[in-house]
């Protein structure tokens, strides 16, 4: 538990030097993935309620690093598209992620680190079976 706070904390501290608020970099990793996707899809891949998912993208769009488009044939529905300030974060929050997985592993040998990286994938499935 203090391992995921720890991480947390860091995360949110460096991506904050970008600019970037908690949730934000996983919703811009989504677009980097797949721009034009739903609201409500994104919502799913980042595991938050469509209501938060909602009040993100208002603060993203207010500051300019999305832009929603009402969906063509369902003016319910939004897709939402990256500006080129949304763009040009993916290197940068890239390269944080790195730098903090680098400081997460260090000391570890490799062997070491694909242990680790089977043990939480065996976690996140036991996890998933229980959601």
């Amino acid at each position: 538990m203090k391992a995921m706070k720890l991480h947390r904390g860091n995360i949110h501290a460096k991506l904050e030097g970008l600019g970037l608020y908690r949730g934000q970099a996983a919703i811009l990793s989504a677009l980097w993935n797949e721009e034009g996707i739903a609201q409500t899809e994104i919502a799913v891949r980042t595991w938050v309620s469509p209501a938060t998912m909602t009040h993100a993208l208002q603060r993203m769009e207010q500051v300019g690093l999305i832009e929603r488009r009402p969906d063509a044939e369902d003016q319910r529905r939004s897709h939402v598209y990256l500006t080129e300030v949304g763009r040009a974060l993916e290197a940068p929050v890239n390269r944080t992620w790195a730098d903090i997985e680098g400081e997460m592993l260090d000391g570890f040998s490799s062997e070491e680190e694909t242990l680790l990286r089977q043990f939480l994938m065996r976690m996140i499935a036991n996890m998933e079976k229980g959601v």
